[in-house]
């Protein structure tokens, strides 16, 4: 079993697990104390004590992952988006004003992004959809990809994946543009779509009717217990590190449009060689819609697989979905789930633990628990400029020495875990001189359920697969359509990414 253990976290207290900016801030708040007790006076002394006390909790205790003061943050500013009605969302479409169907018409975090039809492309000359968020200031390009899958594969097969992908990831980061990877998997509940059309098709007007009998019923109980998986890879450029080579491409749209299909041929020759792709699609424009409102409703990927095959005898039938119909007609982001349309859906962040993760340990998330019952998640992998690994590696490797330093001064033992967190801290100043990637892995799941079904019942089953994967689950309270987004819609929708990189 290949076991990866060789995480650590982004920054390791040196002073009895405070950061330095903690110290100090807390040293800061202690001072008016110290003033009132040189000065004799003790009533003040105690206030000012209890008051620093306050500070203290404030600043260490964490929160459902987030620090006190950060979570009264997130709480006020979702109670003042509720007043002001940002929390809801409805379509143009549904009031009549949708102009141009294709600009899109996606709510909270997905509003920024613009779809544009890249130049002409490969040996089928295919117009690839470049995805373009103007709030991140970002520029990406997506693949739907298939994979045959370990689960049968032994341990030396395992470990060979597992290096194709570091390499892949060092190959990202020796590009110096390629912000983040993202791999996403949806595990769709089966519809039969594509097997009503074969049968309808081939049926003969004089097959046995026993027959018919018999495949209906197993076409029936087959279709509840099937799910169909959809697998993507998305790559992300910030403008910031594009443009200067895109200047020399040409300069405007399609320079940037020649940087970003250089960049997905290298990634697409490590997809295909050593991490064993058997096939890797660049998704255009319409068909990213289509993986958008799936994403959005699956109950409508039926229709439009019908759509598509009408459309193969009569060419004048539309079964494209434009952009601006791609969205929900409605959605709302409440405290532990996101509604949108006729679905509830909920997501979890995973913790890594301690003991290191399995290869293919993240399989029994995508189980679905019931029929109907829509799973996803992405494993997100943002990649560090060298420069900036450089800075971190040292000040890591600083903050361990000064560590295990003033504990032996202070008499204090160094716990196990804090003697493998500076063990990996100094570790990485080599690896990075190896030319290894620096990167910040993390991985967002979500359910989606019809509303018809208890959404809270759904969450709960989430958590316990999480749990029977050998991870812990955390809710992404107050963030679940940013949540849904990332992990559903595969369009470059990131948790770390707030501007430009």
């Amino acid at each position: 079993m290949t076991i990866y253990a060789d995480y650590q976290r982004d920054r390791i207290g040196w002073f009895f697990g405070l950061s330095g900016g903690q110290l100090m801030f807390l040293a800061l708040a202690s001072l008016p104390a110290f003033w009132a007790i040189s000065r004799g006076a003790w009533s003040s002394a105690f206030l000012f004590a209890l008051v620093w006390l306050f500070v203290l909790a404030i600043t260490v205790i964490p929160v459902r992952g987030r620090s006190a003061t950060g979570s009264v943050f997130a709480w006020t500013m979702y109670a003042v988006g509720g007043l002001l009605g940002w929390t809801s969302f409805r379509a143009k479409a549904t009031e009549g004003r949708a102009e141009d169907l294709d600009t899109p018409d996606l709510p909270g975090v997905l509003q920024g992004i613009k779809i544009h039809d890249g130049p002409p492309h490969g040996s089928q000359l295919q117009r690839v959809g470049v995805i373009h968020d103007d709030a991140t200031k970002t520029w990406a390009v997506t693949a739907s990809i298939v994979h045959p899958g370990i689960a049968m594969l032994d341990t030396e097969e395992r470990s060979r994946y597992s290096e194709a992908l570091a390499g892949l990831l060092d190959v990202a980061g020796r590009t110096e543009k390629i912000d983040e990877i993202l791999f996403m998997v949806r595990t769709v509940p089966e519809d039969g779509a594509e097997r009503d059309l074969w049968v309808n098709k081939h049926r003969r007007d004089n097959a046995p009717q026993l027959s018919e009998v018999v495949n209906s019923d197993l076409a029936v109980g087959l279709t509840q217990a099937s799910v169909r998986t959809e697998q993507f890879v998305t790559i992300v450029v910030p403008e910031t590190r594009i443009a200067r080579s895109a200047k020399e491409s040409g300069g405007g749209f399609e320079g940037r449009c020649r940087e970003l299909y250089l960049l997905m041929a290298e990634i697409e020759a490590q997809l295909r060689g050593p991490m064993g792709m058997t096939s890797v699609r660049w998704l255009t424009s319409p068909e990213l819609a289509l993986a958008s409102r799936t994403g959005f409703a699956p109950g409508d990927r039926a229709g439009i697989v019908e759509a598509l095959a009408m459309r193969e005898k009569d060419p004048s039938v539309n079964a494209d979905v434009p952009w601006a119909l791609a969205g929900p007609s409605g959605a709302d982001a409440t405290v532990r789930h996101y509604s949108h349309d006729a679905w509830n859906s909920i997501s979890a962040t995973i913790k890594l633990p301690t003991r290191g993760v399995a290869m293919g340990a993240l399989a029994p998330i995508l189980t679905p628990s019931q029929s109907g019952e829509r799973r996803s998640f992405v494993v997100a992998f943002p990649i560090v400029s060298q420069s900036k690994a450089d800075r971190q590696s040292g000040n890591a490797e600083w903050a361990a020495d000064l560590a295990e330093g003033m504990n032996e001064k202070l008499g204090r033992k160094t716990r196990a875990k804090q003697r493998d967190e500076a063990h990996k801290a100094r570790g990485l100043d080599a690896k990075l001189a190896h030319g290894n990637a620096l990167v910040r892995p993390y991985a967002v799941c979500t359910v989606t359920v019809p509303k018809t079904l208890r959404i809270t019942e759904f969450g709960r089953r989430l958590d316990a697969s999480i749990r029977r994967a050998g991870f812990a689950p955390l809710r992404l309270d107050l963030a679940q359509d940013v949540g849904f987004a990332a992990s559903t819609i595969p369009v470059g929708m990131s948790l770390t990414r707030s501007g430009d990189a």
